[in-house]
């Protein structure tokens, strides 16, 4: 069977994280493969890179024969994404509206921040559907009221939360690559208030994952390496 994803010691770090230690996969053509694990465990990073969106520190990846690394156009347009989040929007050739039943300002301002043209809610009547789709192919950026509402109060909003000296206890073991229940072990806490702490953190900090909660208050100097 034809493989159509070859990896061989993918490895990536963030700075003094290791996001990716040395990953192996074959993947053949047709078959449906998942990635399982825990929150930072290096999941959205690793299928990024096969994707094209991220460059890698060492080893090898070849994605229907072509490196990610130096993908083309050609290539790219038998690639399908759906990312997390990018500001990699150059090659779109398409203006994008999400629909969604998703509100929360995290949501929002990541949909935003990829190039979408437009955010509605799933309570929006076909007509203003119709018509948002218009507005959005005449270049205009389309918006529910109620994202509206929470765009203006975001940007009026103070400026970030400074994180707690116990969400930068937290955090600082989980840059040490401790999981979860480890963390909840060193700090006397049980897992459930460590995820609590990393939800409250990733909230503050506009992530949506620990991994990138990490960079984001390593370069904020909300964490000493």
């Amino acid at each position: 069977m034809t493989t159509a994803v070859r990896v061989r010691g993918l490895t990536k770090r963030y700075g003094d994280v290791q996001a990716v230690g040395g990953i192996d996969l074959d993947i053949s053509a047709g078959e449906v493969f998942a990635i399982l694990g825990p929150n930072g465990a290096g999941k959205s990073t690793t299928v990024e890179i096969m994707e094209g969106y991220r460059t890698r520190d060492g080893g090898e990846v070849s994605v229907l024969g072509t490196d990610p690394n130096r993908p083309t156009r050609e290539w790219r347009s038998r690639i399908g994404v759906v990312l997390q989040t990018t500001n990699d929007v150059a090659e779109a050739t398409v203006r994008v509206i999400v629909l969604t039943t998703y509100e929360t300002d995290q949501d929002i301002v990541r949909a935003v921040e990829a190039g979408a043209a437009g955010y509605l809610l799933k309570d929006t009547s076909r007509a203003d559907l119709l018509g948002a789709v218009v507005s959005a192919a005449r270049g205009e950026t389309v918006l529910s009221p109620s994202v509206a509402t929470r765009l203006v109060t975001r940007m009026r909003a103070p400026v970030t939360e400074s994180l707690s000296p116990r969400e930068v206890e937290v955090l600082t073991l989980v840059a040490e690559g401790l999981t979860n229940a480890k963390v909840g072990k060193a700090l006397f806490v049980s897992e459930t208030t460590v995820k609590t702490h990393l939800l409250r953190v990733f909230g503050k900090l506009g992530v949506s994952d620990r991994t990138a909660a990490v960079i984001t208050a390593l370069g904020r100097g909300l964490l000493t390496r």
